[in-house]
């Protein structure tokens, strides 16, 4: 009898053991801390006017460059830009020195609940333009905070953190 008491509670014991494993496991993927750094494309191309969909100019493609040597330590797991050349140049030094995809997103159409699930403790770099990325960030944080970049700057880097409850952002400008 002595023997089966033991056993139950052993078997209790353990039971509660991984009982109490799987609840601190499931504690710390609620708190993954997600970053998000958000920045508005380089220079753009204004010679021609009516071009809604105009590429870098050298100065442009330069910041570029000089985004992913800011970023080169920075542990991406993502790249994510709006669809126009001047994002997409933007973003590709950064995730080619990361060796990354670019993910193609429509700054308005966005889900943000899925969003904020599929990059749930990554570090994601997100390349939008002067009224999205504060758009972007206002939505991240759930706040009217930012609004939209002067047309002329293109250094403004957003840094948004989301650990569980906790929402942080700090605003840089990198020139």
């Amino acid at each position: 009898m002595k023997k089966n008491i033991l056993f139950v509670l052993s078997l209790f014991l353990v039971v509660n053991c991984f009982a109490q494993e799987e609840k601190e496991s499931k504690k710390s993927t609620d708190t993954e801390t997600s970053v998000y750094y958000l920045i508005r494309h380089a220079e753009k191309d204004r010679s021609d006017k009516s071009n809604k969909n105009p590429d870098l100019t050298k100065q442009g493609h330069n910041r570029a460059a000089y985004w992913a040597d800011v970023f080169k330590k920075v542990p991406f797991d993502a790249v994510y830009s709006t669809e126009y050349n001047r994002t997409q140049q933007t973003a590709k030094p950064t995730a080619d020195a990361h060796e990354l995809e670019i993910t193609s997103y429509h700054p308005f159409k966005i889900k943000m609940d899925a969003f904020l699930k599929k990059t749930k403790g990554k570090t994601v770099l997100i390349v939008g333009h002067s009224n999205t990325t504060p758009a972007f960030v206002n939505r991240l944080i759930q706040k009217e905070d930012y609004e939209s970049i002067a047309d002329d700057n293109n250094g403004n880097l957003y840094i948004v953190t989301i650990s569980g409850e906790s929402k942080t952002v700090q605003l840089l400008t990198v020139n």
